[in-house]
């Protein structure tokens, strides 16, 4: 058994589907997806309906990300957001016009039983974005961190390489857990459309929401599959380009 961890998709369903296929994805492969499935390319409904299903065939551990926060509230409570819509979520409230009020209940219930976290039993630590208490994930006084932080990465790629893990200047942040495996924050950012990582932080977000591809991959051996480039998969759509 394979353990898999899958970056953000942004509703690229496409991708997701050439992933699993690049990976030879079986039932008995267990799925660990990062979050921010919707939002940015135009089937954000049917990726939620594709991971719902895929529910019943394999393991998933599926962690919420901000983008998929923000849905539910527009689903559940009708609270708008313009700078959500400016962010990708225009194109999946446009998604939305022709899905029915049942369906619309699955999805909602599908977001409100994301994980804020997994942690697994090689102290792997699996999260959306971050968290910012010293002591680790079950002492974060703010839980919207888990989805918003942006300050681990930053602390991550900025670390001065020279310092060990031991000495007092470390971020003990970075101490707490062997692997911290994250998404939303592209590493097209740094020029980059492969996972990096940055002392014990994987960032497998590729920039799927942009022009990057979708990546899926083996914690254990560290190999991993792509997609194409989102844009050429949607090449009719702008998706949060």
């Amino acid at each position: 058994m394979r353990t898999l961890v899958i970056g953000d998709i942004h509703g690229g369903l496409r991708a997701l589907h050439q992933i699993m296929e690049r990976a030879k994805v079986t039932s008995k492969d267990r799925l660990i997806f990062l979050g921010d499935y919707v939002d940015g390319w135009s089937q954000s409904p049917q990726v939620i309906d594709f991971l719902i299903q895929l529910r019943t065939t394999n393991d998933c551990v599926f962690i919420r990300g901000n983008h998929d926060d923000l849905l539910l509230h527009w689903l559940k409570d009708n609270k708008d957001n313009l700078l959500w819509h400016k962010h990708g979520g225009e194109s999946t409230v446009t998604a939305y016009e022709s899905v029915n009020d049942e369906r619309r209940q699955r999805h909602i219930e599908f977001l409100q039983s994301l994980e804020d976290y997994h942690l697994d039993d090689k102290m792997r630590l699996f999260i959306h974005a971050g968290f910012t208490n010293m002591n680790g994930v079950a002492y974060e006084y703010f839980p919207e961190s888990f989805y918003w932080d942006r300050t681990l990465w930053e602390t991550a790629l900025a670390l001065d390489k020279s310092i060990k893990p031991s000495d007092v200047l470390y971020p003990k942040r970075l101490t707490l857990y062997n692997e911290i495996y994250i998404g939303h924050t592209p590493v097209s950012r740094i020029g980059k459309t492969v996972p990096v990582q940055m002392a014990c932080v994987w960032n497998v977000d590729t920039g799927a929401a942009f022009k990057g591809p979708l990546t899926i991959m083996d914690v254990n051996t560290k190999e991993f599959w792509q997609s194409e480039p989102l844009n050429t998969l949607y090449f009719d759509e702008k998706g949060r380009n």
